[in-house]
């Protein structure tokens, strides 16, 4: 749009249009912890269904190819398609706390995350060429056929055996979903508030909300120092971070899941905060090399590389905290607690020339980690899933689960 004249206004209400969907995330879990097909399983229909329909509104959007001036049209597309996005990300986030074993926790917080961030960068790179050599349409049915892979593979797994891969296949719903499944809304929202109300979930929220203001508070400093400071145009500034995000990927892909396994989520998750304290403040005592091509490359690519990992680092926490029951929901709430803090990180640095300028960002985001560490260090945050089943359910009398 920007590239054909459009103007701000109309980028601004598209780009909104698009991020709505995702404020309204916290109702999704709700509904897919109330309303399920248990045959498929508890999340799969949900993730199916998503993508079949993100696949027909991209189809949808190829046929019709609404222009630059459509920008209604750009606006209900994008907030359709991210309507349906956000069904199958919160569906998918669901089923990795309900079907995770404990050693496959830290390796599958590597890979949502890491194949996350490599997705979006190579989705990016991909659609932007599409669109210059062929058109709109070519993106959009780039993308579509994306996804459509994906959508197979989905109905060509299970999530338990026994179940059925498709509505209409022979199988029937695994015992254990019939257990779990509340199927009403009072026990639901019960379930969700005591799970979300236990001292050492409360005492995690604080950490999740550290991890969201660093990435909206550097999210907003990357460019400024880039374009006032180094001299770059726009172009030279989204190429770095593009590329660090990928490398980022890959790290978090890789290296975070590793050490997850290697050391546990907790004290991987201490070691990135210290580090992340040692990034800010070795960019507190570079003031002066700003202005460094160098210096704006190694802040790019060190404060995208730590995030990735501390968020990989420390998702099995978020999944062990989780109640099964009311997983999906639960595990949504510390994401918008996650999601909020970037909301405050991008806000206060609106008040970064009344505050000091960029230096203050820099020590606000060092003292905030030191607190996140400090709450790593103190709480004994569980080592193993089951925390809330046995703390709020008690449905299991016995020893409690070991924590570390």
């Amino acid at each position: 749009m920007a590239a054909n004249g459009a103007s701000a206004a109309n980028v601004g209400y598209v780009l909104g249009m698009t991020a709505l969907p995702w404020t309204l995330k916290l109702v999704n879990g709700f509904i897919m912890d109330r309303y399920t097909f248990l045959a498929m399983g508890r999340r799969r229909a949900w993730i199916a269904g998503a993508q079949c329909m993100m696949i027909a509104l991209l189809l949808v959007c190829a046929f019709v190819q609404p222009g630059v001036k459509d920008v209604l049209l750009l606006g209900l597309a994008g907030f359709a398609v991210n309507m349906a996005t956000t069904f199958q990300d919160v569906a998918v986030d669901g089923l990795a706390v309900d079907i995770m074993e404990e050693d496959e926790r830290a390796r599958a917080s590597g890979m949502m995350f890491g194949g996350q961030y490599i997705g979006i960068a190579g989705a990016t790179g991909l659609t932007g060429a599409a669109i210059a050599f062929y058109g709109p349409a070519a993106a959009y049915l780039l993308a579509a056929s994306f996804i459509a892979l994906i959508t197979g593979y989905v109905l060509f797994l299970r999530e338990r055996p026994g179940e059925c891969r498709l509505p209409w296949s022979a199988g029937e719903a695994h015992q254990r979903n019939r257990e779990i499944h509340l199927g009403a809304w009072l026990p639901i929202l019960g379930n969700t508030f005591k799970s979300m109300l236990l001292p050492v979930s409360l005492l995690w929220l604080p950490v999740l909300l550290v991890r969201g203001f660093h990435y909206g508070m550097f999210n907003a400093v990357m460019p400024m120092i880039g374009a006032n400071e180094v001299g770059w145009d726009e172009a030279g500034i989204t190429a770095t971070a593009g590329t660090a995000q990928l490398v980022a990927g890959i790290l978090g892909l890789t290296l975070g899941g590793w050490l997850g396994d290697r050391f546990g989520a907790k004290r991987t998750t201490i070691a990135f905060f210290a580090l992340y304290m040692a990034f800010s403040a070795s960019m507190l005592l570079m003031q002066d090399m700003w202005s460094s091509s160098s210096v704006f490359i190694y802040f790019v690519y060190g404060w995208s590389c730590l995030d990735i990992l501390i968020t990989v680092a420390a998702l099995p926490i978020s999944m062990r905290l989780s109640n099964p029951k009311v997983a999906a929901t639960q595990f949504t709430l510390y994401m918008a607690c996650s999601n909020f803090g970037i909301s405050i990180g991008a806000w206060v640095f609106s008040f970064s020339d009344r505050l000091g300028g960029l230096p203050t960002m820099f020590m606000l985001v060092l003292g905030l980690h030191g607190l996140g560490l400090m709450v790593m260090l103190l709480v004994k945050f569980p080592r193993r899933a089951g925390y809330n089943e046995a703390a709020v359910l008690a449905e299991a009398p016995g020893p409690a689960p070991r924590v570390n």
